[in-house]
């Protein structure tokens, strides 16, 4: 008997700003649909060229199904079939052996942001509970924002700022460091809005992206020089006498001391610092001096160096100085989600004592002999993380207990003592808020999950009930879990209940359209924004005089056709991807023997790996570009972007630093490839 056809709201998971809203078709019981939600007024239905082919991803021949033990040599991949049973009891005894022996602390929970969930993923750090109650340490999730994060709320006291919706009201938009069209494209039809009502479009990229190419105007700044340069747009705004005096004495503090760090960053000698060219600089002072509403967008991309937390808190600045954080269409957009008060509750009193914290993106550091369990979920970090070829010889120790919750046999499975299946995000529950708009969003699960795959917090309630633990919010439903986060009682959530999300699939904050966010003041100590003491700038790893054998700086950004290293498996999505390619300067290419087309070995004393050579004047000299995305065991040579980062911190948060790294390229002897 037919079940029928059915239409299931969803939301996408992944590490976007966008968080689309979709709609899967279901018919008898199989999804064979997925399109955009057209209703959804910041996605608009769109998908982007990734997540198009996310249903044939759920399908995958390499799908993991089943819990795998392994039968070779760690690294090997080798594993042979268990049953769940198995592999419970199995992880049951090293757990409680290892916290007999060594305590709780020697457990390492290792979440990434492979799902942004509420409920399943990084967003309600999924399964903190269950490590409570063992004791083991915790994980401080620091990969993507927190230099960012540190620096803006430092200035306004929140990372929170503009409503991206609001773009459309802007009349100069900046969009810094951010390569809108590949990640984030809905963005881009409020910016189009604005377009159309006269606003001029700045791309400000070391390369010369997807986006920078449909902008009106691109800066190639120098990587991680982005605080000089705001410092030279407000010396020129001071120039031209257009800072908002009432703002500042009314709405700041700290003004005096940060107008005069401005005063010593003059355009001539920011040209210097930036390698823009001077005219270029005071040309868009003067248009940032004299047009309102000015709207900066900057993500994650640009506090990826060394200085990167006080180009944040800088850049944020600019509007405090202009006024345009009190006009709708004015301010800085970077991440919207410090406006979502959802009650997230990890029970922190479920620690018998207090524990260490131990850092993501300085796994091969703490990776040491007092880790004894590496339990990895919702993260590839042989593809993600830097020092790649030093977390690999950490992986293969054989005292290291390595657990793996995955969807596909990733270059991190491959390490693995037990892999256990994870479900995808049409086969279960959750709760997403978009980092780039202000609404809440539901995914209902449209289909069984295959094989034997289990929900990540459905595994670990099985886990807890293996090893007998009776803390009863260890098994609180999915459903019970989505409550529990909607009863914050701030007033942005009024209103919105689990019921309403599943009938409607999303739902708008409570706050006012256009939203304004600093219109009251700001939720700093002084209720001001604060300039701040202290440098205004710190110049990147890359500006080092002594670059010594290593004169080119690299960046890594993001690929349009993976998202980190998901759909790095992706047959067709690989074949779009060309394989590992580097941005190369012609005078570059030229001082080095290189041509076009070629395979070339990129390195540094962190390791090295291989890509195909693309002469470009997209980078300028001395710099050279690779997007990360690849697998390290689909990738020539066996080793990736990753190879050659360094662990190393930003300024502030302990931010990473993809791209404040010094490289060299020579030729491979391997035959060219196009």
């Amino acid at each position: 008997m037919s079940l029928g056809e059915l239409q299931v709201l969803g939301a996408c998971p992944l590490d976007c700003p966008d968080t689309c809203s979709w709609v899967v078709t279901v018919r008898d019981g199989e999804a064979v649909k997925m399109r955009g939600n057209p209703d959804h007024p910041y996605t608009r239905g769109a998908l982007c060229v990734k997540v198009n082919r996310y249903l044939e991803h759920t399908r995958a021949p390499d799908r993991i199904l089943h819990p795998m033990r392994r039968i070779g040599p760690k690294g090997s991949g080798r594993f042979e079939r268990i049953s769940w049973d198995e592999a419970l009891e199995e992880i049951s005894v090293r757990l409680r052996g290892i916290i007999d022996e060594h305590g709780g602390e020697a457990i390492w929970p290792y979440l990434g942001t492979g799902t942004l969930g509420y409920i399943q993923g990084s967003e309600g750090m999924a399964g903190r509970r269950f490590w409570n109650a063992l004791g083991a340490s915790k994980h401080f999730l620091n990969i993507c924002a927190t230099a960012g994060n540190v620096g803006l709320s430092r200035t306004n006291g929140t990372a929170g700022g503009m409503d991206p919706e609001t773009f459309a009201l802007s009349k100069l938009i900046l969009l810094w460091g951010t390569n809108t069209l590949t990640s984030g494209h809905h963005l881009w039809k409020f910016i189009q809005d604005a377009r159309a009502a006269g606003a001029h479009v700045v791309a400000i990229d070391p390369i010369r992206t997807r986006t920078a190419e449909q902008a009106d105007e691109h800066l190639p700044i120098r990587p991680g020089t982005d605080a000089a340069l705001a410092l030279g747009l407000l010396n020129v705004v001071l120039s031209e006498g257009a800072e908002d005096h009432d703002y500042l004495e009314n709405h700041t503090s700290g003004w005096e001391g940060f107008r005069a760090e401005i005063l010593r960053h003059p355009p001539e000698r920011v040209a210097e610092i930036t390698g823009l060219p001077e005219s270029d600089i005071r040309a868009l002072g003067v248009r940032l001096a004299h047009t309102r509403p000015t709207g900066i967008r900057a993500t994650m991309g640009i506090q990826r160096h060394a200085g990167g937390g006080t180009a944040m808190r800088t850049i944020a600045a600019i509007p405090g100085v202009t006024g345009d954080w009190r006009r709708p269409g004015g301010g800085v957009a970077y991440s919207t989600t410090a406006y979502f008060p959802l009650n997230v509750d990890s029970r922190e009193d479920l620690l018998a004592a207090p524990v260490r914290q131990l850092t993501m993106t300085r796994l091969a550091e703490g990776l040491d002999e007092s880790v004894k369990c590496l339990w990895v979920y919702a993260a590839n970090p042989m593809g993600s993380t830097s020092a790649q070829d030093r977390i690999r010889e950490k992986l293969l120790r054989e005292d290291l207990f390595t657990v793996v919750m995955e969807q596909f046999p990733t270059d991190t499975v491959d390490y693995a003592d037990i892999v256990l299946p994870a479900t995808m995000q049409i086969e279960h529950t959750d709760l997403h808020a978009g980092y780039g708009h202000m609404y809440l969003m539901w995914n209902e699960p449209a289909v069984e999950p295959p094989g034997e795959c289990l929900s990540t917090m459905e595994t670990f309630r099985r886990l807890a009930g293996h090893m007998g633990l009776t803390e009863p919010s260890l098994y609180d439903s999915d459903l019970e879990l989505a409550e529990q986060l909607l009863a914050s009682g701030h007033p942005s959530l009024e209103g919105i209940t689990v019921d309403r999300l599943r009938k409607e699939g999303w739902v708008r904050l409570n706050v006012p359209q256009p939203f304004v966010p600093f219109a009251d003041g700001f939720p700093t100590p002084s209720g001001r924004l604060e300039f701040g003491a202290g440098p205004a700038y710190v110049p990147p790893h890359t500006a080092s005089a002594e670059r010594g054998p290593y004169p080119l700086a690299l960046i890594t950004p993001a690929s349009h056709t993976f998202l980190n290293t998901t759909f790095g498996n992706n047959p067709e999505l690989l074949r779009r991807s060309k394989g590992p390619r580097v941005l190369v300067s012609p005078a570059d290419a030229a001082q080095r023997g290189l041509s076009d087309g070629q395979r070339a070995r990129v390195f540094n004393d962190n390791g090295e790996f291989e890509a195909v050579v693309e002469i470009s004047d997209r980078v300028r000299p001395g710099v050279v570009a690779s997007t990360k995305g690849h697998w390290r065991k689909l990738s020539p040579g066996g080793a990736t972007v990753n190879a050659v980062v360094d662990e190393r911190d930003a300024d502030m948060g302990r931010g990473a630093v993809y791209h404040d790294n010094l490289v060299e390229l020579s030729p491979c002897a391997s035959r060219r490839r196009t």
